[in-house]
């Protein structure tokens, strides 16, 4: 395992409380959730936070539309955040609402201090306010006339307000990202802030909202004519609930936070407001902050005004808790977007859960049964060759220390794959060493015994590092070996012999009854290949003169420069199916390419790949997206594979 730290503090961002949670709400959550089980496994003093944001002109609204109060409104959809994280096993340690006395307090105590120091000002300001968002915005900010991060109308505003002065500090904070590359993580996410930090001139924060317009929010303690910015108020909440101002203490003991988890969404939020904020309050920075990105339904965000926001509750009651649980931290990439679809569910379910984790336990605990008089034998390695168990042992436990170091590194879903096929060892090793022929051999007794100890040591290995993903199923599984003590302790994970002989074991029943699977839609279209003069990549239909041989000229050749690019980073493009955003280093550049290949490839298996794109491309626009090249791939059918490089040759290099 990696080394532990000495305290472990998590969040997830409050969540507005303008409607009721879904699919993006729980995914943070869950992983909070499970970081902090893994962390409390290993005895790491662990807090974590979750609450609701209560204040805002969208929650304002909301009530307004519901006809009731604001605070009626938070009342009544807190309840819905907290009944859901009950349903999901949420182990969360507090629950902060930004309407609580202990949170306003310290907000309006912190206000008044930055105004006596000079920090805040009062202003009159013009400019463009985004509702949705929450934010104002400047004429160069705005796309299209529109909102730059959620691209609604904007109102054009001229008002008095109160500013902080966010501005001093955009030095300082490029500096800070570039000397501590670990707090903004995925890299590129640092990266994306730093290029907004050193492309604009960073504008002063407006941190209040006239009472005239909205009403609903803390007021300011040096002008009650003001209510505080959302946000100014929302981001407080991290240090507000573990007692900054209130009871020095705690706050020492859990401050800095070891991780901020975001949404990629509230990234700028949370990277220049929030540090910019605590550096003028003279609070520490949190050691990282964690954008992942965001689920998508097939290639399009998840969004209520299209419909097509996944319900927790729905899943949990078609498939269990720990089945959602597990999808969920197993199917994304932390920083990548990731695809929900029901099909993709099940599929996971069904290979993972159900055929591997599923069977194995199934098997091992059946043959205990048959051939151990439903007891855990003993183990015993004498007069026969113990090869095939001392191999799945040490795989078993290298598989424990690997997820250590995945978990720490933020690979969750890497982390999850690794304990898999652990799992499915065990499962090739009952295949290889096959008990139920030895148990049919006389003299056998001690070698089935070993046999089936090794197994099921491997299983109670495996159910202690699921345990934070699925905590229900595998106690169940783990009181199911004979466990008194079901709850898992990772620091005896690489202990042999856990599991007490003569402890009699049970039948938990199916733990993941198989799905049955609907008929997959065969209507699927084939994949965008923007080749042989499209009209997609060039922007024009390009003459279909061929001539009659089909041959081409070696100077024909010849025109077509190809190179090797090494793929730096790829998402999926909003609202297209098929379409792929990659940014790929050619050695002396790096470029944007857009791909059809999104019904192909995840994001994730793409980077650090070395692949060949035509160079000399006129460059495009797909979908709003600027493309400057095009991949090659092979096809075939509905295959298709890119064409990679393999050895030493780098990015830039000529293909011939």
């Amino acid at each position: 395992m990696s080394e532990k730290p000495s305290k472990y503090y998590v969040t997830t961002p409050i969540y507005y409380v303008n409607d009721k949670p879904h699919i993006g709400h729980s995914y943070t959550t869950i992983l909070a959730d499970v970081l902090a089980n893994y962390h409390r496994l290993l005895d790491v003093p662990t807090h974590f936070l979750t609450g609701t944001d209560e204040h805002g002109q969208k929650v304002q609204q909301a009530a307004d539309a519901n006809g009731i109060t604001p605070q009626e409104q938070c009342d009544q959809t807190v309840v819905r955040f907290q009944e859901l994280w009950k349903r999901l096993e949420i182990t969360n340690d507090d629950f902060i609402r930004t309407t609580e006395p202990r949170h306003k307090t310290v907000v309006q105590q912190t206000l008044q201090e930055l105004f006596d120091r000079d920090e805040i000002y009062k202003a009159e300001y013009e400019g463009w306010y985004c509702v949705g968002c929450e934010r104002f915005f400047t004429e160069k900010d705005l796309v299209d006339g529109n909102c730059p991060e959620c691209n609604r109308p904007v109102d054009k505003i001229i008002e008095s307000n109160y500013f902080f002065r966010m501005s001093k500090y955009q030095d300082w904070l490029i500096q800070y990202i570039e000397d501590h590359p670990g707090f903004i993580q995925p890299a590129f996410r640092a990266n994306e802030t730093l290029g907004f930090l050193k492309n604009k001139e960073l504008q002063d924060l407006c941190i209040s909202r006239p009472k005239s317009r909205l009403a609903w929010g803390i007021e300011l303690p040096f002008d009650a004519d003001f209510v505080t910015y959302v946000w100014f108020d929302a981001l407080i909440n991290y240090i507000s609930a573990i007692g900054y101002k209130s009871d020095e203490e705690q706050f020492k003991k859990w401050w800095p936070c070891s991780c901020h988890l975001i949404g990629k969404d509230i990234l700028t939020t949370h990277t220049v407001y929030w540090p910019t904020m605590l550096k003028a309050m003279g609070v520490e920075m949190p050691q990282s902050i964690f954008a992942h990105g965001w689920w998508l339904t097939g290639r399009t965000k998840m969004s209520k005004s299209l419909g097509n926001v996944v319900n927790p509750m729905d899943m949990i009651d078609n498939y269990g808790v720990d089945a959602f649980r597990y999808f969920l931290i197993a199917e994304m990439t932390l920083g990548q977007d990731a695809s929900f679809t029901e099909e993709a569910f099940v599929k996971r379910y069904n290979a993972d859960l159900a055929n591997d984790l599923g069977n194995v336990a199934n098997r091992v605990l059946n043959m205990i049964s048959r051939y151990c008089d439903g007891k855990i034998p003993a183990a015993s390695g004498g007069g026969f060759d113990t090869a095939l168990e001392d191999a799945l042992w040490k795989e078993t436990v290298a598989a424990a220390e690997e997820m250590g170091t995945m978990i720490g590194n933020m690979k969750l879903d890497g982390s999850v794959s690794m304990v898999m096929s652990a799992v499915r060892k065990i499962n090739v090793y009952l295949q290889e060493r096959a008990p139920w022929s030895l148990a049919k051999q006389e003299g056998t007794e001690a070698e089935v015994a070993h046999c089936l100890y090794t197994a099921a040591e491997c299983l109670r290995v495996c159910s202690a590092l699921l345990y934070p993903v699925m905590p229900e199923k595998m106690l169940a599984l783990r009181t199911a070996l004979g466990m008194a003590d079901a709850k898992p302790h990772l620091g005896k994970l690489s202990e042999f012999g856990v599991l007490i002989p003569g402890s009699e074991i049970s039948q938990p029943g199916a733990l993941f009854p198989r799905i049955e699977v609907k008929k997959a839609d065969k209507n699927v279209e084939q994949a965008f290949q923007p080749a042989r003069g499209s009209k997609g990549q060039t922007g024009k239909s390009a003459p279909q003169k061929e001539k009659a041989d089909g041959l081409i000229t070696f100077d024909q050749v010849m025109n077509v420069k190809l190179k090797t690019a090494v793929v730096l980073e790829a998402e999926a493009i909003e609202g297209a199916d098929k379409l792929l955003k990659l940014q790929v280093d050619l050695g002396e550049e790096k470029r944007q390419v857009v791909a059809g290949i999104a019904l192909h490839y995840k994001p994730e298996e793409l980077v650090g790949k070395t692949i060949v794109v035509v160079a000399n491309l006129k460059p495009a626009k797909l979908r709003g997206e600027k493309s400057e090249g095009m991949l090659l791939a092979a096809s075939i059918g509905d295959t298709l594979k890119l064409v990679t490089v393999e050895g030493e040759i780098g990015p830039g290099a000529s293909v011939k």
